[in-house]
């Protein structure tokens, strides 16, 4: 039975290019990140909504540490967490936010829970953490296709136990390209993470998205082979989702939006909304249950928001 519970520092400074589990990794190797170099590069991405990962990883990279990408496994977490390296991961958001980055700290198999890192500290100022139990970790964290980040000094880069992945990094860098409106530059990223592994979900997904968007049926191709490695890609499912919803295929749209659902009923709302739509026009009776969830996750989004 084994156990890890490692103590981070508190942080409270983040911005878009400075994403807080960056922030908080970085200063537990005692680097510190220059918050005014990191405001200056957000000044390009305009009012852009979300946290750029990529732009914190090479942050970290040009101060002296070293950062893998990675598809990953609780065990190999379990492992980075026993020699003292708190990985990040990628975990489903809540409505309103597609996607959220985690500090895990350490996990318990007595009491079969995984430890994330809490911004707040408690009244002492001391690190407070939350408890995962570990099948729902496990299950939230494959919706993204297990992604994990390593930010370590650069003498332990070359540890057998941190193999990171070209292709994945492409999939990080693609979403830079497509935050700063050169979709095609992120096209061809995403192309060449395929290249390097054609079996790779997140570049499979993102790839059909960015189809999608355009109207194109070769996103579905993507879609599909995504979900065939990944079966729990909850957003391979609602894109094919949209994608038929905007073909007309009412029938198609309602079946992969209420997959998606089935996967994770509390992630979206407006997957709600669509399918309610989609089961007026097919004469479906769920149509007022349907309102009723977006009507309830939107408002939650909403309240979280500050809306």
């Amino acid at each position: 039975m084994g156990e890890s519970d490692l103590l981070l520092p508190l942080v409270n400074e983040e911005n878009i290019c400075l994403p807080l589990p960056v922030n908080v990794v970085s200063r537990y190797w005692d680097i510190t990140l220059p918050i005014a170099e990191a405001a200056e590069i957000a000044k390009k991405y305009g009012d852009f909504g979300g946290s750029m990962l990529i732009e914190g990883i090479e942050s970290a990279e040009r101060h002296g540490l070293a950062c893998k990408i990675m598809r990953s496994s609780i065990s190999e977490l379990k492992k980075m967490l026993d020699v003292g390296f708190p990985p990040i991961v990628i975990l489903p958001g809540v409505p309103g936010i597609t996607q959220h980055a985690s500090v895990i700290t350490g996990y318990s198999d007595r009491e079969n829970t995984i430890l994330h890192y809490v911004q707040t500290g408690d009244r002492d100022g001391e690190q407070q953490e939350g408890a995962i139990p570990q099948d729902v970790f496990e299950k939230e964290w494959c919706e993204e296709s297990n992604i994990a980040i390593i930010i370590v000094p650069p003498e332990m880069r070359d540890l057998p136990l941190f193999e990171g992945s070209r292709s994945d990094r492409k999939c990080f860098e693609a979403e830079r390209k497509v935050a700063l409106g050169s979709v095609p530059e992120a096209i061809e990223l995403l192309e060449r993470a395929l290249s390097l592994d054609p079996a790779n979900p997140v570049a499979l997904n993102l790839l059909g998205g960015m189809l999608n968007r355009q109207d194109s049926p070769e996103c579905i191709k993507h879609y599909e082979k995504c979900i065939e490695i990944n079966p729990l890609s909850y957003l391979a499912y609602g894109g094919l989702g949209n994608f038929y919803l905007k073909a007309g295929k009412f029938a198609d749209a309602e079946k992969y939006y209420t997959t998606a659902i089935g996967i994770n009923p509390k992630r979206a709302a407006r997957i709600y909304k669509n399918r309610a739509y989609l089961r007026e026009k097919l004469g479906d009776p769920g149509v007022k249950k349907d309102l009723q969830k977006y009507l309830e996750y939107s408002g939650r989004c909403n309240a979280e928001c500050g809306i």
